[in-house]
């Protein structure tokens, strides 16, 4: 994960804030060091009547994930508007279509997902989308040269014990200087986040934070699931 010349990073969020809790110190740890971060939200409203909530729920999340992401040094932001909670029911030929448009628009060298058997299934839609439009068909796929799966708070820990796999990391970074931006990039989202000990509280991010970091001998990292990596 370092690199002499500016990299192009692409995090991809399901819902805004899932970069932010899976991947937010990693994002500030790369913006400071001269990285380029692009995130790609994948889900909003729709195009049509959305069945669970009004327009002005996305309007409300997306002016809290502005503050977010220009807290984490975010360079750009890419909103998609497939329907939020009702991804497993949107096309797949339409959702592998947005993943691959994202993925031509950045051209990243590092991609960041979620995690393939995360509990909500608009988790699992946009990593599968993902996996289609990386295959190394194309000059932009091809250069995607590292992908990373990240853990999000209340979903990739809530999946069925022994029945699918669980979330394994085997690549950690370490966010020892760039928790507290974390945090406060997690603070802005006041209708996500809640008091603890609920999992999406900031007691809990930093708790994860702290543990992961444990586990590498720092005082907090992010943890990952290499998925791919050309050397």
């Amino acid at each position: 994960m370092s690199s002499a010349s500016p990299l192009r990073i692409l995090v991809v969020a399901p819902h805004a804030d899932d970069e932010t809790l899976g991947a937010g110190g990693s994002i500030a740890r790369f913006a400071r060091a001269g990285h380029h971060v692009t995130v790609a939200v994948m889900t909003g409203h729709g195009e049509g009547e959305h069945p669970l909530w009004p327009q002005s729920v996305w309007d409300t999340v997306r002016g809290e994930a502005r503050e977010a992401h220009a807290a984490l040094g975010v360079a750009n932001v890419i909103y998609r508007e497939v329907p939020a909670a009702c991804v497993a029911e949107y096309p797949t030929w339409k959702l592998n279509q947005d993943a691959g448009e994202v993925l031509d628009q950045v051209q990243p060298d590092m991609l960041f997902v979620p995690f393939a058997l995360d509990l909500h299934k608009d988790h699992r839609e946009v990593f599968n989308a993902f996996s289609v439009a990386w295959r190394p068909t194309s000059d932009v796929s091809r250069g995607v040269r590292e992908i990373y799966a990240y853990e999000t708070l209340s979903e990739t820990h809530w999946n069925v014990p022994y029945v699918e796999q669980g979330f394994l990391p085997n690549v950690h970074v370490d966010i020892s200087e760039t928790l507290e931006t974390k945090l406060q990039a997690l603070a802005c989202f006041k209708t996500q986040i809640r008091p603890a000990p609920a999992t999406r509280s900031l007691q809990a991010a930093r708790a994860q934070a702290v543990w992961r970091g444990a586990q590498i001998g720092a005082e907090a990292a992010e943890a990952f699931v290499l998925v791919r990596r050309i050397m």
